[in-house]
């Protein structure tokens, strides 16, 4: 189960990496916050919505998407196919209980962004700083969303799981 967590953390870590184009917003640490009994977002997107809804709550934020169950990749909001067994996900980096721009972040500390990874596990860095990767889970069949989960990676407590390359 580890190496399960280890590797998808890492999938979706490397496609975040990955991202490019225009200058996304941040979701902030409240944006990953579930309602205990209905699983529904602080954006208001539930369990049994359809692509509008979820497109006018995040549309303007990276969504890494799997379709058919293959590998995650960035598609653009009128690209993703909600027509077909797909899961969406929205990743964040929190250094320090704040969100990290992956281009601002790795400029602001001279890394390149490959090194990314390797810089916010590293022992030295983890001992100064707290570092979660927070990312929401939306599964999706005919259009309609079937389950929605928060999940995170704490660095600091789950970090030795992760071996950076």
């Amino acid at each position: 189960m580890k190496k399960f967590a280890a590797c998808f953390i890492l999938t979706f870590s490397l496609a975040l990496l990955n991202a490019c184009g225009e200058e996304k917003p941040l979701l902030s640490a409240a944006d990953y916050d579930l309602d205990a009994e209905t699983a529904q977002t602080i954006r208001g997107v539930k369990i049994g919505d359809g692509a509008d809804v979820f497109l006018a709550a995040y549309r303007d934020y990276d969504i890494l998407s799997s379709v058919d169950g293959g590998d995650y990749q960035y598609l653009a909001a009128e690209e993703i196919p909600f027509d077909k067994p797909l899961t969406t996900i929205l990743p964040s980096f929190f250094v320090d209980g704040a969100a990290v721009d992956i281009d601002t972040f790795c400029e602001n500390n001279e890394i390149e962004k490959g090194f990314l990874l390797s810089y916010l596990t590293d022992e030295a860095y983890l001992e100064h700083h707290a570092v979660v990767y927070q990312y929401l889970v939306f599964e999706w069949a005919d259009g309609k969303i079937t389950d929605i989960r928060s999940e995170s990676m704490d660095y600091n407590k789950d970090g030795s799981y992760y071996t950076a390359n």
